[in-house]
Protein backbone atom coordinates (compact mmCIF):
# COMPACT_ATOMS: atom_id res chain seq x y z
CA UNK A 1 0.00 0.00 0.00
CA UNK A 2 1.47 3.34 -1.00
CA UNK A 3 1.73 6.30 1.33
CA UNK A 4 -0.76 8.24 -0.77
CA UNK A 5 -3.34 5.46 -0.55
CA UNK A 6 -2.85 5.27 3.24
CA UNK A 7 -3.54 9.00 3.56
CA UNK A 8 -6.66 9.14 1.36
CA UNK A 9 -9.11 8.00 4.05
CA UNK A 10 -8.01 10.37 6.83
CA UNK A 11 -7.64 13.35 4.47
CA UNK A 12 -11.07 12.69 2.98
CA UNK A 13 -12.46 12.66 6.53
CA UNK A 14 -10.86 16.06 7.18
CA UNK A 15 -12.54 17.46 4.08
CA UNK A 16 -15.93 16.84 5.68
CA UNK A 17 -14.95 19.08 8.59
CA UNK A 18 -13.31 21.95 6.71
CA UNK A 19 -15.00 22.18 3.28
CA UNK A 20 -18.66 23.08 3.43
CA UNK A 21 -19.51 22.98 -0.30
CA UNK A 22 -20.51 19.40 -1.23
CA UNK A 23 -19.41 19.74 -4.87
CA UNK A 24 -16.01 21.15 -3.98
CA UNK A 25 -15.59 18.49 -1.27
CA UNK A 26 -16.39 15.72 -3.79
CA UNK A 27 -14.01 17.25 -6.33
CA UNK A 28 -11.18 17.45 -3.76
CA UNK A 29 -11.86 13.91 -2.52
CA UNK A 30 -11.69 12.59 -6.08
CA UNK A 31 -8.46 14.48 -6.75
CA UNK A 32 -6.90 13.08 -3.56
CA UNK A 33 -8.09 9.56 -4.38
CA UNK A 34 -6.58 9.65 -7.89
CA UNK A 35 -3.23 11.16 -6.87
CA UNK A 36 -1.38 7.85 -6.83
CA UNK A 37 -2.76 6.85 -10.22
CA UNK A 38 -1.70 10.21 -11.68
CA UNK A 39 1.76 9.82 -10.19
CA UNK A 40 2.09 6.27 -11.56
CA UNK A 41 0.92 7.41 -15.00
CA UNK A 42 3.49 10.22 -15.04
CA UNK A 43 6.24 7.81 -13.99
CA UNK A 44 5.25 5.37 -16.75
CA UNK A 45 5.29 8.17 -19.35
CA UNK A 46 8.74 9.26 -18.19
CA UNK A 47 9.96 5.65 -18.42
CA UNK A 48 8.49 5.30 -21.92
CA UNK A 49 10.24 8.50 -23.01
CA UNK A 50 13.53 7.22 -21.58
CA UNK A 51 13.02 3.98 -23.52
CA UNK A 52 12.45 5.92 -26.75
CA UNK A 53 15.62 7.94 -26.23
CA UNK A 54 17.56 4.78 -25.36
CA UNK A 55 16.44 3.02 -28.54
CA UNK A 56 17.54 6.00 -30.67
CA UNK A 57 21.08 5.85 -29.33
CA UNK A 58 23.77 5.05 -31.90
CA UNK A 59 25.70 2.71 -29.60
CA UNK A 60 24.81 -0.97 -29.77
CA UNK A 61 25.47 -1.28 -26.03
CA UNK A 62 22.76 1.27 -25.25
CA UNK A 63 20.13 0.67 -27.93
CA UNK A 64 20.76 -3.07 -28.16
CA UNK A 65 20.01 -3.97 -24.54
CA UNK A 66 16.46 -5.19 -25.15
CA UNK A 67 17.31 -7.17 -28.28
CA UNK A 68 20.22 -8.75 -26.38
CA UNK A 69 17.90 -9.80 -23.56
CA UNK A 70 15.44 -11.20 -26.10
CA UNK A 71 18.19 -13.26 -27.77
CA UNK A 72 19.39 -14.52 -24.38
CA UNK A 73 15.84 -15.63 -23.58
CA UNK A 74 15.45 -17.32 -26.95
CA UNK A 75 18.79 -19.11 -26.69
CA UNK A 76 18.13 -20.05 -23.07
CA UNK A 77 14.77 -21.59 -23.89
CA UNK A 78 16.02 -23.39 -27.00
CA UNK A 79 17.52 -26.35 -25.07
CA UNK A 80 14.41 -26.88 -22.94
CA UNK A 81 11.73 -26.60 -25.57
CA UNK A 82 13.46 -27.97 -28.65
CA UNK A 83 16.66 -29.83 -27.93
CA UNK A 84 15.31 -31.64 -24.85
CA UNK A 85 12.27 -32.82 -26.81
CA UNK A 86 14.50 -34.30 -29.49
CA UNK A 87 16.79 -35.82 -26.83
CA UNK A 88 13.81 -37.36 -25.01
CA UNK A 89 12.55 -38.87 -28.27
CA UNK A 90 15.97 -40.34 -29.07
CA UNK A 91 16.45 -41.58 -25.50
CA UNK A 92 12.97 -43.07 -25.45
CA UNK A 93 13.59 -45.05 -28.63
CA UNK A 94 17.23 -46.13 -28.41
CA UNK A 95 18.26 -45.53 -24.78
CA UNK A 96 15.19 -46.05 -22.58
CA UNK A 97 17.29 -46.49 -19.42
CA UNK A 98 18.79 -42.97 -19.68
CA UNK A 99 17.13 -40.34 -17.49
CA UNK A 100 17.53 -36.83 -18.85
CA UNK A 101 17.78 -33.93 -16.39
CA UNK A 102 15.07 -31.30 -16.30
CA UNK A 103 16.34 -27.80 -16.94
CA UNK A 104 15.25 -25.03 -14.57
CA UNK A 105 13.80 -22.29 -16.74
CA UNK A 106 11.60 -20.59 -14.12
CA UNK A 107 13.34 -17.25 -13.91
CA UNK A 108 14.05 -17.21 -17.62
CA UNK A 109 10.33 -17.70 -18.27
CA UNK A 110 9.52 -14.69 -16.05
CA UNK A 111 11.85 -12.53 -18.10
CA UNK A 112 10.57 -13.94 -21.40
CA UNK A 113 6.91 -13.44 -20.50
CA UNK A 114 7.67 -9.88 -19.37
CA UNK A 115 9.29 -9.15 -22.72
CA UNK A 116 6.38 -10.74 -24.57
CA UNK A 117 4.00 -8.56 -22.58
CA UNK A 118 5.91 -5.46 -23.64
CA UNK A 119 5.85 -6.70 -27.22
CA UNK A 120 2.09 -7.22 -27.00
CA UNK A 121 1.66 -3.71 -25.64
CA UNK A 122 3.76 -2.37 -28.53
CA UNK A 123 1.56 -4.24 -31.03
CA UNK A 124 -1.53 -2.80 -29.34
CA UNK A 125 -0.07 0.71 -29.60
CA UNK A 126 0.65 0.18 -33.30
CA UNK A 127 -2.91 -1.03 -33.91
CA UNK A 128 -4.30 2.10 -32.22
CA UNK A 129 -1.94 4.39 -34.15
CA UNK A 130 -0.12 5.67 -31.07
CA UNK A 131 3.20 3.91 -31.63
CA UNK A 132 6.49 5.75 -31.20
CA UNK A 133 6.73 6.94 -34.81
CA UNK A 134 3.33 8.60 -34.42
CA UNK A 135 4.38 10.60 -31.33
CA UNK A 136 5.71 13.99 -32.37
Amino acid sequence: MSIINALVGPVSGLLDKFVEDKDQRARLAHEIATMSEKHMHEAMLANAQANVEQSKHSSLFVAGARPAIMWICALGLLPQFFMMLVAELVAGIWYPYVILPALDTGQLMILTLSLLGLGGLRSFEKSKGIARYALK
